[in-house]
């Protein structure tokens, strides 16, 4: 899955629940995933910026994140 499809997706179900065509505990259970994968991205991309290296993050992949600095040996 790709930032965009989840971003997709995550339209479609608050329009479903707009419109009455979902129900509200599944749709629930939905976003509430949806939290827990972007989430795990943040942790990774806070986890690569204190190590300062550049993440490779196929979820990610096209969007616009700069690069963190890169590490520096001593």
């Amino acid at each position: 899955m790709h930032v965009t499809e989840l971003t997709t997706q995550l339209a479609n179900l608050y329009k479903s629940l707009k419109e009455g065509t979902i129900d509200v505990k599944i749709a629930a259970e939905m976003n509430n995933t949806a939290g827990k994968i972007i989430n795990v991205q943040r942790v990774q991309l806070e986890y690569a910026a204190l190590r300062k290296e550049t993440p490779n993050i196929t979820f990610l992949d096209g969007c616009s994140i700069p690069p963190a600095p890169k590490k520096v040996r001593k």
